[in-house]
């Protein structure tokens, strides 16, 4: 049944979100994958194609990456203050879209330069805008199976991106590519429009619940940052994506090196399978976290990336290297869905859910930045197979971290419901 625009929502009562809003989000999700999908590695294909060096290039990229690093809590802070998260996702959308279409119209320094800051800061609202209306319309009770569905989505999105705009480029040119993700934006705003304003509960969806006494304390943004379990978990992520970042286009050199030939075959076949695992798992991932707990996902997930690690470093055969990127889907299909959920544990009756996120997405470009230079120096200095067992061993620690210090944060079962 849903509430009528009159009905006041009462964070507590258990959520009955309409068919239509869930389905809104489901393609929500799907196409802003399929939008941001034209900024990753096309964008440096694109600007080569329009004699930029590579200097230029890499100082575009470079501030696409500041501007999202520095962007994360911020951005979080700027969802919970909001009124309305899909008004704020909808402009962030508007504004990737502008900025696709700058990048295909004006291939100019100022200009690209502006859309890169333009895209990243807008990318900096969306991953906190989309858990805080999941969380917003299916409450804390059902949200780890709802993010398993919306990790499912983001990853059909990527894969059908990844696909129709590599044909595009391949058969029209690299600017159709930006033309594309302009084009997207229509019907990912037209999906952003069938989820109901009023059934995303904006208590819920910055992680309030109304105490019968408030506490300034309980509802701190400095008391949430100082909260043991938010700052073990940041931390392990941090050491995950030290881990991790790293791997594939490490591995994407050794297969290039080895074989020439059927490099672009192999490394886009790395690609797919692990997008395939989160597409075909992530729900599953979802309930069994409900289930099981975080823990033991969480251990398992890090655990998986340690294997890959050390798989890397001992395997020579480079098709081989694509059956061991399934651990890779393992560990994506695990973490896609538990970082948001154990921020939405912890951060929970606070009122700050998306800056807790914001916290965890800083740790997460922290961990990739120091993962790209580290395994790029190991790797030169010591060979790839001593980078590999490096970062397999980084994994390893952030899984002791997850073992030792992290605590249980799934909720009670019917803690809250009325």
């Amino acid at each position: 049944m849903v509430r009528s625009d009159s009905e006041p929502v009462t964070p507590n009562a258990l959520p009955h979100p309409s068919r239509e809003s869930l389905r809104g989000l489901d393609w929500f999700i799907f196409f802003l994958a399929d939008v941001q999908t034209g900024f990753g590695p096309f964008v440096a294909v694109y600007l080569t194609t329009q004699k930029w060096t590579q200097v230029e290039i890499g100082s575009i990229l470079s501030i696409g990456s500041i501007i999202a690093l520095i962007g994360q809590m911020p951005g979080g802070a700027i969802i919970d203050a909001a009124k309305s998260e899909r008004l704020v996702a909808g402009l962030a959308i508007a504004t990737i879209g502008c900025a696709a279409l700058a990048y295909a119209a004006w291939p100019i320094y100022p200009v690209i330069a502006a859309a890169a800051t333009l895209q990243a800061a807008a990318s900096c609202v969306l991953g906190p805008a989309i858990a805080a209306i999941s969380l917003g319309l299916v409450g804390p009770w059902a949200i780890g199976e709802r993010l398993g569905r919306n990790a499912r989505f983001a990853s059909l999105g990527n894969g059908v991106a990844a696909a129709l705009m590599g044909t595009c480029g391949y058969l029209l040119s690299s600017r159709s590519v930006f033309l594309v993700a302009f084009a997207l934006a229509i019907p990912t705003l037209l999906a952003l429009a069938r989820i109901r304003e009023r059934e995303v509960d904006a208590a819920r969806a910055h992680g309030s619940v109304p105490p019968t006494a408030p506490s300034a304390k309980s509802t701190s943004a400095l008391v949430l940052l100082r909260q043991r379990p938010l700052l073990i978990f940041a931390g392990s992520i941090l050491l995950l994506q030290m881990a991790n970042a790293s791997m594939l286009p490490l591995m994407a050199g050794i297969v290039t090196t080895r074989s020439s030939q059927w490099a672009t075959v192999l490394i886009a076949a790395c690609i797919i399978v692990p997008q395939a695992i989160v597409a075909l798992t992530s729900p599953s991932v979802g309930r069994t976290a409900q289930v099981w707990g975080r823990r033991p996902l969480l251990m398992f997930g890090f655990g998986a990336l340690a294997l890959r690690g050390i798989m890397f470093a001992v395997v020579r055969d480079p098709y081989f290297l694509v059956a061991v990127q399934i651990l890779d889907g393992v560990t994506a299909a695990v973490l896609s869905v538990l970082i948001p959920l154990v921020v939405a544990d912890v951060a929970f009756g606070s009122g700050h859910f998306n800056l807790a996120q914001g916290v965890v997405g800083t740790a997460t470009g922290i961990g990739a930045s120091l993962s790209t230079v580290l395994a790029g120096y190991a790797s030169d200095k010591f060979g790839s197979s001593v980078a590999f067992a490096g970062l397999a061993t980084v994994a390893a620690v952030g899984l002791v971290v997850i073992w030792l210090a992290m605590p249980e944060t799934r909720p009670p079962p019917q803690s809250g419901r009325r």
